[in-house]
């Protein structure tokens, strides 16, 4: 397997990306509440992106494991459903748990990151979820600093998600990113640690847990989303970050 490291330049161009995307992410998930439409939120991140200048990455890529291209700028994923959610003309209720995945391309450098809400009065266990997924991210990227290896991310995650009763989704991966959306490595969501490669400065990757109440199981559907085959709620978090010789730089953040 070979990584691409990146230089700095390019993890600063890397970084631009995730900042512009960090910001319209804030936006469209304050317009994320009971009786908005998923087309809404999909068409603001489509004007904010265009007005920055930037493209909205997933629009028009075809992932792995699909027919055809994706025909929107977010993945808006619902309660059971855990990615490649189609924003449709579905009404947001009290109680959804959403999920907004979005990738930006800006000046041809790739980011990618992803948010988990709660929509009105959300149950204790969507809370929880939510708050245990949020914490996965969190401390897989405290992981990724150079000397530590790839499944030692992995292996965090899955810990996380068993030492607190819940599922986590294996067959569902990060991956490597920057120069173009998806790059190796594979980021399984579980692992042994100290297991895999090296983490070196150069590195970036997209870091993605995704946790389920009932099961690890998924099935896609006809659209092309992907849902936990009990239709247990799910959560997904996402950073894109760099391995520095400091340690893990989280890029899509706005600051």
């Amino acid at each position: 397997m070979s990584i691409p490291l990146k230089s700095q330049k390019e993890i600063e161009a890397i970084a631009v990306a995730g900042r512009i995307l960090a910001k319209i992410l804030k936006a469209v998930s304050r317009e994320a509440k009971a009786g908005t439409k998923l087309s809404q939120l999909n068409k603001l991140a489509y004007q904010l992106t265009k007005k920055e200048g930037a493209e909205p990455a997933f629009l028009g890529y075809k992932p792995n494991g699909a027919s055809k291209p994706f025909g929107a700028s977010i993945c808006a994923s619902v309660n059971e459903v855990v990615v490649h959610g189609f924003p449709s003309d579905y009404k947001l209720q009290s109680g959804d748990v959403l999920k907004i995945d979005f990738g930006v391309e800006y000046k041809k450098f790739f980011a990618d990151a992803a948010v988990t809400l709660g929509i009105g009065a959300i149950s204790q266990e969507a809370k929880r979820l939510i708050k245990i997924t949020r914490l996965a991210l969190k401390k897989a990227v405290n992981q990724a600093k150079p000397g530590n290896h790839l499944e030692d991310l992995g292996w965090i995650i899955q810990k996380t998600s068993q030492s607190n009763g819940l599922k986590v989704i294996k067959s569902l991966t990060g991956h490597g990113v920057g120069l173009e959306l998806h790059e190796d490595p594979t980021i399984y969501n579980f692992g042994r640690k100290g297991g895999g490669i090296e983490l070196k400065p150069g590195m970036v990757l997209a870091i993605e847990p995704m946790f389920a109440i009932g099961t690890e199981k998924i099935i896609q559907r006809p659209d092309e989303s992907w849902a936990t085959a009990d239709d247990s709620l799910s959560a997904h978090f996402e950073h894109t970050v760099a391995i520095t010789e400091r340690g893990c730089k989280i890029l899509t953040i706005d600051n």
